[in-house]
């Protein structure tokens, strides 16, 4: 996946919409996200412009936090009642599809997909060769760095190898002041396994290879050590790393603060630092994840989210679900050519997954902060979507914490995960 899409790719046809006319009678949807309220506001917006053109359907938002979604999803999934749209993380899909909790695509919809967004966010959308929902957002991990704090501490650039990182982690390191040089992430699993994941895919390894996991390699042994140095250096402070249901706390608070020096995450937090970090926002810059020994060029790990129907709506509701959705991602739906969707991803910094999304924001994605995203995404390795794959991810976070506190040395931590991990994808694959 890369930038490059949007040179090789026309401006597609417009996404083909369902009926738009003709309900029989007045059709409420339920569209259940975690976004914030400002987001949840523009959401709202948009579908009151679609309710222009389809006054009988009527579409309510309703918002979670983000670690109460998935258990909303399957607790209320089950009934006609329950939400009949849902924004779900790639992860979450084998297991949903699995258990008849969402729809597939009606084929107008499947068709115009594959042929308007790159194959492998459609292949993140599909089980068993059918599309289960419409993909929006791309996500894309990279270094964080504060460059005010970085000329305090005498570093002229980010670091690009492991050796550079760890030296510019123990500069940036102040105790007395109440800094850490590097900030990891606890008590949220993306947040925990994504950024060690994408220092292991740098450093030439992998989460999962064929289906098995592959932890228990040298690459990832070296990965687990990196961890166990910089806690023991004093360079990285777990008390300093939490995050809550929101994904926020302080670990982003710390960032924000310039109490953190460097930090791995995605590009959807931008709208966090802007709103926490006001001018000083300007001091944050983006940079390829560092190399490790083993490693060969930079890479990231790479994640997107999608919409999808609930298998047991109405039928009338399905319908009005995917002609909404279908609505939602028409480039015609937003502003110059972008979709709503689109316009609303871009308002928290987050990278739309359309390729003619992509096309009609490019001056907004040559950006500082996110042209370090985009710059990286060619080189990205997606989150393996496996069955099994959320569990497998949580029981990962738990030992990387386990970790991060000193329960458990690296060695131990890598042995650890890698029988976990063989237990959980082989009891999901069943």
């Amino acid at each position: 996946m890369s930038f490059a899409w949007t040179s090789k790719l026309a401006l597609v046809a417009s996404l083909a919409l369902l009926p738009a006319t003709g309900w029989a009678q007045s059709v409420n949807i339920y569209y259940l996200t975690h976004w914030s309220p400002e987001t949840v506001a523009l959401l709202e917006a948009a579908a009151k412009d679609y309710a222009k053109a389809n006054p009988d359907v009527s579409v309510t938002v309703r918002a979670v936090p983000f670690g109460d979604l998935l258990t909303t999803l399957r607790s209320q999934g089950g009934g006609s009642d329950g939400p009949t749209i849902g924004g779900i993380y790639d992860l979450w899909l084998p297991e949903l599809a699995r258990d008849k909790l969402v729809a597939p695509a009606p084929d107008t919809v499947a068709e115009e997909v594959k042929g308007a967004w790159p194959a492998g966010v459609v292949s993140a959308a599909s089980v068993g060769g059918k599309l289960y929902g419409i993909p929006n957002e791309i996500d894309v991990y990279a270094l964080n760095y504060n460059k005010a704090l970085f000329k305090q501490a005498g570093i002229a650039a980010a670091p690009k190898t492991w050796d550079e990182f760890r030296e510019a982690a123990k500069k940036l390191t102040n105790k007395d002041a109440g800094q850490q040089g590097f900030g990891m992430i606890n008590s949220w699993a993306a947040g925990v396994v994504h950024p060690f994941a994408s220092l292991l895919v740098s450093n030439g390894g992998e989460l999962v290879k064929d289906g098995k996991p592959a932890l228990d390699s040298k690459q990832a042994a070296e990965t687990f050590q990196l961890y166990e140095d910089l806690i023991k250096s004093g360079a990285s402070v777990p008390a300093m790393a939490t995050a809550d249901a929101n994904t926020t706390g302080p670990f982003l608070d710390n960032f924000v603060s310039g109490k953190t020096g460097m930090i791995i995450m995605a590009n959807w937090w931008e709208s966090a630092l802007k709103a926490g970090m006001g001018d000083k926002f300007a001091d944050i810059a983006t940079a390829p994840i560092p190399i490790g020994p083993s490693g060969d060029k930079p890479h990231s790990i790479s994640y997107s989210w999608m919409t999808v129907v609930n298998a047991n709506a109405g039928q009338a509701e399905q319908k009005a679900a995917w002609d909404f959705l279908a609505w939602l991602n028409n480039p015609k739906s937003g502003k110059n050519g972008a979709s709503a969707m689109s316009d609303i991803l871009m308002s928290m910094g987050i990278l739309p997954s359309r390729s003619s999304d992509i096309e009609a924001h490019k001056d907004k994605l040559g950006s500082e902060f996110l042209s370090g995203y985009v710059s990286v995404l060619a080189d990205a390795k997606p989150f393996p979507v496996v069955p099994g794959g959320q569990e497998f991810s949580e029981s990962l976070q738990q030992t990387l914490e386990a970790l991060q506190y000193g329960q458990v040395s690296a060695k131990d931590a890598q042995a650890t995960a890698q029988a976990d991990a063989t237990s959980i994808l082989e009891r999901a694959a069943k």
